[in-house]
């Protein structure tokens, strides 16, 4: 039974719904009216890949940037990437409704908390997904993981449910932060499992809690300082199975985002690709004064894992599944002139 409360459209079923823009800003007028103190400079590429062997791709990466400073200074930045759970095409569709609720939701949040309104928009998404599929009897039972991270200000909030995972690489070191909701990864971590033996366990697909599978989700966060030169990578089990930490900070820290999600999709692939694969670089160029002096280059407002909607042209590859921020060459320093020398 589905509470009175919660109404779902023909939209909603569908997996290509439009994202809608006006859902975003419908609470921003509540919040203050205040500059960041700092505003981190972050060059970023994502693609996504169906793999060598699924016929289709459950997983997606979305972000969000605002263009209002009121809004960017009370919600930051948010980058995602989700990986459906799911027969009958059910995890495309919940990882895309998951990404699309999650930010519409996050930033309309009047809360002043960060961690409360994400905390909400992940349980708005949950229902969503939970309620749809209970109405139809094909997707019962679909979910998606989520990793995502805030960039507000100096510190970096990330939200986690599910194996998806998030690193973060600082002074010549990699750092998994995320946790995996996995049952391998529980046993291992409550020493129960060697970590060689949850590698070779044929229930290291298994996941304990998803977005949209059952009623009630309870999503980890964590709290980092954002730190110029910091590299952050957000991926797919699909990646994270293949691919090594070593290997995951030789390649984000010898390569610049775009080229280095290709290979992290290439190798994924040349070692047996049984999944979807999908992973986004994030550097963090610069923490400049938030001191709104000088025009701001326009901002893109949406970019997902199948299409991109923009407010200026990206440097894009023919494949819609890849997606990469542009560089604009100047050497002011300022907020404005950093923007557009670091692309952002």
């Amino acid at each position: 039974m589905i509470p009175d409360s919660t109404v779902i459209n023909a939209d909603d079923q569908e997996s290509t719904a439009k994202f809608e823009r006006d859902e975003l800003v419908r609470g921003w007028r509540a919040y203050e009216a205040r500059q960041p103190r700092v505003v981190p400079v972050l060059k970023y590429a994502a693609k996504t890949d169906m793999g060598q062997v699924r016929e289709n791709n459950e997983d997606k990466f979305d972000f969000y940037e605002p263009d209002d400073t009121a809004v960017l200074a009370a919600r930051g930045s948010l980058f995602a990437v989700g990986d459906g759970i799911g027969g009958a095409q059910a995890g495309q569709i919940a990882s895309e409704m998951m990404l699309k609720l999650l930010i519409s939701t996050y930033y309309d949040n009047g809360s002043d908390d960060v961690r409360e309104a994400l905390v909400n928009a992940v349980s708005a998404a949950n229902d969503r997904i939970y309620h749809l599929a209970q109405m139809i009897p094909e997707r019962n039972g679909m979910g998606t993981t989520l990793t995502g991270t805030i960039f507000i200000e100096d510190k970096v909030v990330i939200v986690q449910v599910g194996d998806s995972r998030a690193y973060l690489i600082r002074d010549g070191a990699v750092t998994q932060i995320s946790q995996d909701h996995s049952w391998v990864e529980e046993n291992v971590r409550a020493g129960l499992m060697s970590r060689s033996d949850a590698e070779n366990s044929p229930f290291r697909n298994v996941i304990t809690r998803s977005v949209g599978a059952s009623p009630e989700v309870q999503p980890d966060l964590f709290e980092e300082e954002c730190r110029a030169g910091d590299i952050w990578v957000l991926c797919s089990d699909g990646m994270s199975g293949y691919v090594q930490d070593d290997e995951v900070l030789k390649i984000a820290s010898e390569n610049g985002p775009s080229e280095a999600a290709r290979q992290f999709i290439e190798l994924a692939n040349a070692r047996g690709g049984r999944d979807n694969i999908t992973v986004f670089v994030i550097v963090v160029r610069a923490l400049v004064p938030g001191d709104g002096s000088g025009e701001q280059p326009p901002r893109p407002e949406v970019a997902s894992g199948k299409q991109s909607v923009v407010a200026r042209p990206y440097v894009q590859s023919q494949s819609s599944s890849t997606l990469e921020s542009p560089v604009v060459s100047s050497n002011k320093n300022t907020l404005t002139g950093l923007r557009k020398l670091f692309g952002r």
